[in-house]
């Protein structure tokens, strides 16, 4: 995209109609929430969870929450226990968002979880991602609306500033109610572990467990369980190859070089080549540009030596 290509629409059923026809498309699109602006997209393509990344030039794969309109919804994706009913039917709709163990078949984009087992979810109140939500029929990933490492955005004109040229279509409701982002909870068999403090207060502290469960916080983070040699161009004897443009391999990325798709198919790659009848797994170099440098900084993690264990 170019400057100046991003349009503002005030919210509208007119905006929510062109916002949803887009997102149909694969694109992203910023949207109010009660909590800041989000950048949604169809969590369930890879592709469009990929031009999020690719907007915001975000460093690396991090999960991202998906937006659903109810609680019946969110039971499709993620398995709720006792103690997870219970926090959605208090804090739902509103900025409250639970972490949660995936379902094997719920359709969302690995890129989405980046490769996890739990799946992050809200059900919003804010009018504007509830028509939105109702117009697309799918969940939708939805970050922060901006930049990778800028203010998170609390007016459509903060958007623009931060994301001008980079995305379509900006809806703009006016100022954000609450103006931070969601409270994290993960909710497991060991309790409530606070991720991310927010606008609801569950008398939850962070521990040292309660950090973002997040690509990015160790040198090797949930990895393959087989060694990975980087930037190969044919394969050992021992290796499944990823391949990427002119690179074939046993699989590809990207048969045509193409960052976008190769990002979307990054996780399924990995996981297909942890499943295969070979030792090691081999991948093929990544242009370190764009979407390149964050498809680079997961294999570095995936490549990177494991942790001993005792």
């Amino acid at each position: 995209m170019q400057p100046g290509n991003t349009r503002v629409l005030p919210l509208g059923p007119q905006a929510i109609d062109e916002a949803a026809r887009l997102i149909a498309e694969g694109w992203p699109v910023a949207v109010p929430t009660e909590t800041v602006y989000g950048l949604a997209a169809d969590a369930t393509s890879g592709a469009a969870v990929a031009r999020i990344y690719e907007a915001k030039g975000r460093p690396s794969f991090n999960p991202l929450i998906v937006h659903v309109p109810g609680l019946d919804a969110a039971r499709r994706i993620a398995h709720f226990d006792p103690m997870a009913e219970r926090l959605a039917a208090a804090h739902w709709p509103g900025p409250l968002t639970l972490v949660l163990p995936l379902r094997e078949a719920a359709g969302i984009a690995s890129l989405v979880t980046a490769g996890l087992s739990t799946v992050a979810l809200r059900v919003p109140a804010h009018r504007a991602m509830r028509a939105l939500l109702a117009a697309v029929g799918r969940p939708l990933a939805a970050p922060s609306a901006n930049a990778s490492g800028r203010i998170s955005p609390t007016r459509a004109e903060h958007v623009l500033a931060s994301l001008g040229g980079r995305i379509p279509l900006i809806l703009d409701g006016g100022l954000t109610a609450l103006g931070l982002e969601s409270t994290i909870v993960a909710v497991d068999g060991e309790g409530l572990r606070l991720l991310r403090p927010g606008p609801i207060d569950l008398g939850l502290e962070p521990t040292a467990r309660g950090r973002i469960e997040a690509p990015g916080q160790l040198a090797s983070h949930y990895a393959p369980a087989k060694p990975v040699r980087l930037d190969a161009t044919e394969a050992a004897a021992d290796e499944w190859l990823i391949g990427f443009g002119e690179v074939t391999g046993d699989a590809s990325l990207s048969p045509s070089g193409d960052l976008v798709e190769a990002a979307a198919r990054l996780f399924d790659a990995l996981h297909q080549a942890e499943a295969a009848p070979r030792a090691r797994i081999a991948v093929a170099p990544i242009p370190d540009t764009g979407l390149g440098a964050a498809i680079n900084d997961r294999l570095r993690r995936a490549a990177a030596p494991r942790p001993e264990t005792t």
